[in-house]
């Protein structure tokens, strides 16, 4: 997805009352800002915010949070939750960089992750920035709880390839898996 500056997005995003400011605040008391102890369920790297919201809509039991980190993106989902018809209020959204993900999320406090069509970062020296990788995994093992999940789909073939590797080379176990996208 190509990024377009957004004029005025950092003002639409500090206004909206979806979007948590300071989520460092709140690890560990994310069933306080829910107000309630159903799941919580993230997708790290939303884009606009279709996937999640639709999720969140249909499954009102499950506490859903939408993480991207750039404001120009991020605006669009705001837009989106505000423009719907239905309330949701099970949905937040985080301007926020995955890579500190641990500065949020206490231990156990997560029970899924989405990686839906993510960045793949092509280069080889960037390995360390692509949401499959060990590192990454490392940082889900802190926040997951022990039967958490992570979902993962993508279009591109290396990053799936790749991907694969990553989560045997971090010790996981891979419970399913298909070449067959949409299906």
């Amino acid at each position: 997805m190509r990024l377009r500056n957004v004029k005025g997005a950092r003002e639409k995003i500090a206004a909206a009352e979806c979007v948590i400011k300071e989520p460092e605040n709140c690890k560990g008391s994310w069933k306080d800002i829910f107000d309630n102890s159903n799941p919580i369920y993230i997708e790290i790297g939303m884009g606009k915010g279709k996937f999640i919201q639709e999720h969140a809509l249909n499954n009102p039991q499950i506490n859903y949070i939408g993480i991207e980190k750039f404001s120009s993106v991020l605006v669009r989902a705001i837009e989106r939750k505000e423009q719907s018809e239905n309330d949701i209020n099970n949905l937040y959204f985080l301007r926020f960089d995955a890579e500190n993900i641990e500065e949020i999320f206490e231990k156990d406090e997560v029970s899924r992750i989405y990686l839906n069509f993510s960045d793949p970062w092509p280069k080889d020296r960037h390995a360390k920035r692509r949401l499959t990788s060990k590192e990454f995994f490392a940082r889900y093992d802190n926040i997951l709880k022990k039967d958490g999940k992570v979902i993962f789909k993508t279009d591109n073939r290396e990053l799936f390839d790749f991907s694969l590797e990553q989560v045997e080379e971090a010790g996981w176990t891979l419970l399913n898996k298909t070449f067959d996208l949409h299906n």
